[in-house]
């Protein structure tokens, strides 16, 4: 072998050991499957709540919900966890998340076992731990302002991609990571494995605080005043769909 073959052997080898070395290992925990999915406001339904902005590829990566009577008085009501899980995030991360909530479900879809993530920011209080499992319909915190940075309201995801957490500029910020949340609710409201258990993944993120973006990119000029819902109808979305359309 020449030397410069076996130098760039050894120089491979140690690229692959330093790459095993760094590699975490892989993390699980047991958690309820779903066997569906409810709204985070006013269970099951909404009822009470309004969606003042919706999904928007590229800048708004999940729905925003208010409480009917409009203004901050529905800081302070309880957010429930949309499904059967397990609590990977719950801290307060500041910047334009605040305390915020992630966690992971599995269910049952076309006889595959799938995962996802659900996400709560900008809470007032948070009311579950990390690493604690939980079930659909808990009370996970109460809407908040992510301290005074917006009006009250949840912003609430749905993610197919569990790398992400909340570093949201890390990954394509379109629906091949997310989901649309109300129409993934509406699809799922039933599902098969009542009564089982699985096992998850869950470090697959790492929790860097001090560089985590804003989880909403809307000027606050601009998210000040929120529209008052349309009593006509359960909820609508306001025009920051058209402010922040993708170009």
């Amino acid at each position: 072998m020449s030397s410069l073959r076996r130098h760039g052997f050894w120089f491979c080898l140690l690229l692959l050991v330093a790459g095993l070395i760094a590699a975490p290992p892989v993390q699980t925990a047991r958690t309820r499957v779903a066997d569906g999915f409810d709204q985070p406001v006013g269970k099951p339904d909404a009822d009470g709540y309004y969606k003042s902005r919706g999904f928007r590829a590229r800048y708004h990566m999940g729905e925003d919900w208010n409480g009917a009577e409009g203004g901050n008085t529905d800081k302070g009501k309880p957010v429930y966890a949309t499904a059967n899980g397990y609590v990977v995030l719950a801290r307060d991360m500041r910047m334009g998340w605040g305390n915020l909530v992630i966690i992971r479900h599995a269910f049952i879809e076309e006889g595959a076992m799938k995962f996802a993530d659900s996400v709560y920011a900008h809470l007032d209080r948070i009311m579950i731990k990390e690493n604690q499992q939980v079930v659909r319909g808990q009370q996970v915190g109460t809407i908040g302002t992510a301290h005074g940075m917006y009006p009250a309201h949840l912003h609430f995801e749905i993610r197919k991609n569990l790398n992400i957490g909340f570093n949201q500029r890390g990954f394509p910020r379109d629906l091949t990571c997310y989901y649309l949340p109300s129409a993934f609710i509406s699809t799922r409201r039933k599902l098969p494995g009542a009564g089982r258990s699985v096992m998850i993944p869950i470090n697959t993120f790492s929790v860097e605080p001090k560089n985590a973006p804003s989880s909403d990119d809307a000027p606050k000029s601009l998210l000040k005043d929120k529209p008052k819902p349309d009593g006509n109808k359960p909820f609508r979305v306001n025009r920051f769909d058209d402010l922040f359309s993708s170009p």
